[in-house]
């Protein structure tokens, strides 16, 4: 039975990046122009960049795509005055597990971030912007582009924007649909025609990104961010969310509960008021475990019901708010088999380009296939943790050390489930055919 949220809990709902999705045809130009539109890029261009560049500082906003970095920071790390061109890169990959924040705000309201790469090109001094998406994400991919060629009809792309001097190109690439193209900088690879694969850094993009040249990688949240805080001001962002993680944050909500979907409110929100929103968990079903910011993050359990998901109070619990895919899981759910299903994902989308990461998650698929299928060992359990230690900082990019985090959070909260396959209290969930090369 579906409850229905307390009034006090409804107010933490704060609609910025979503406030224009259930307006019939938002997608529009014309509609998205009614709705306040292209002010924000109109008010922009009156300003200095260095100006814009100190807003974002002051406003507190931090990266939408995991790492919470500072926007404004990374944008001052462009150098100025060095003769090369600049590149703004908005990464619009969304492969994680479980989050689904960023197709769907391109899909309603692609205007959004095409205003967002407009103002956001010109603080950094970018004549010519990327928008690379997933290839998969065909129905977002496609309001987009149509966005972007209406921008351009109406003058807020290409050269001498609104008769300001200011000229941008702006680039919408579909990519092959890997999700090591997550990472910037396999995604900056990929745009420039090679295979996929994390760079090593220093260089890092600011200097030496796209072509070798300063670049600028945002997530689609963070440069759809920016028009609401140049019309609304720093002061006016930072009334939302907590001290250190200003804002409202979309939290993509999935699994046991009544009524999944994007729940846009203020960082520092807990996962009880969410649930509530939510219309609390499914009949027969309570809390056991579930992910703050999609399956590369460590799991927390029903003990961290009032964790307020900000950037703070998420690691101070131990895991990480990650793009605040929240996926949720009852006492009717195997922890062991989650984390099993998430580890066929990341051997399978690793780009083999590190052995910790290529050889580890192949080694620890097959481990979990021996225990699901009730031939498991103890000794297993010390292998696993073992695998996780010389995959964890010592891969070459993030996507090895995130596919540990299931595996060493389950078995932090969960050991006994591991315990009951291998002592065979629990029915084995796999056949023995799953086992052929698993040894």
């Amino acid at each position: 039975m579906t409850t229905t949220p307390r009034r006090e809990t409804l107010e933490k709902l704060t609609p910025v990046l979503t406030k224009r999705w259930l307006s019939p045809d938002a997608w529009r130009l014309d509609v998205y122009q009614r709705l306040d539109g292209y002010a924000a890029l109109r008010k922009a261009l009156t300003a200095h960049p260095d100006d814009l560049i100190q807003l974002v500082k002051d406003s507190g906003l931090r990266g939408r795509g995991g790492a919470g970095f500072p926007t404004g920071l990374k944008w001052g790390f462009i150098p100025q005055g060095d003769g090369k061109p600049h590149y703004l890169v908005v990464n619009a990959d969304e492969g994680e597990p479980g989050t689904c924040k960023d197709l769907p705000l391109m899909t309603h309201d692609p205007h959004s971030l095409v205003e967002g790469v407009i103002i956001a090109s010109y603080a950094i001094r970018a004549n010519r912007a990327y928008i690379y998406i997933r290839g998969e994400a065909v129905h977002a991919a496609r309001r987009l582009r149509n966005a972007v060629q209406e921008a351009y009809r109406a003058g807020y792309l290409g050269e001498n924007i609104l008769g300001t001097g200011f000229d941008l190109e702006l680039v919408v690439h579909s990519g092959a649909g890997a999700y090591i193209c997550g990472e910037e900088t396999a995604l900056l690879d990929s745009l420039e025609g090679f295979r996929g694969q994390p760079r090593l850094r220093p260089p890092f993009p600011a200097t030496h990104g796209l072509y070798a040249c300063p670049t600028v990688v945002n997530n689609v949240g963070t440069i759809a961010s920016v028009p609401y805080i140049v019309l609304g001001g720093a002061a006016w962002w930072k009334s939302m969310g907590t001290e250190k993680s200003s804002g409202p944050m979309i939290y993509s909500l999935s699994g046991r509960i009544n009524n999944p979907g994007q729940y846009e409110a203020g960082l520092g929100i807990t996962l009880r008021e969410l649930i509530e929103l939510a219309g609390g968990m499914q009949p027969g079903h309570d809390l056991r475990f579930w992910t703050p910011g999609g399956s590369s993050t460590p799991l927390l359990t029903a003990e961290h019901l009032d964790v307020p998901l900000d950037f703070e109070g998420v690691a101070a619990a131990g895991s990480i708010l990650g793009t605040t895919a929240t996926q949720i899981f009852s006492d009717q759910d195997c922890p062991v088999y989650a984390t099993y299903r998430w580890l066929e994902f990341y051997h399978h989308e690793s780009c083999g380009k590190c052995t910790p990461c290529r050889e580890g998650n192949y080694w620890m698929v097959r481990t979990y296939r021996r225990i699901l299928a009730g031939q498991g060992t103890h000794e297993d359990l010390d292998t696993l943790l073992d695998t996780c230690d010389n995959i964890l900082g010592r891969s070459f990019c993030g996507l090895g050390d995130g596919a540990t985090s299931p595996v060493t959070s389950s078995l932090k909260y969960f050991k006994q489930d591991y315990l009951d396959y291998i002592e065979g209290r629990t029915a084995p969930k796999l056949s023995e055919k799953t086992l052929v090369g698993a040894h």
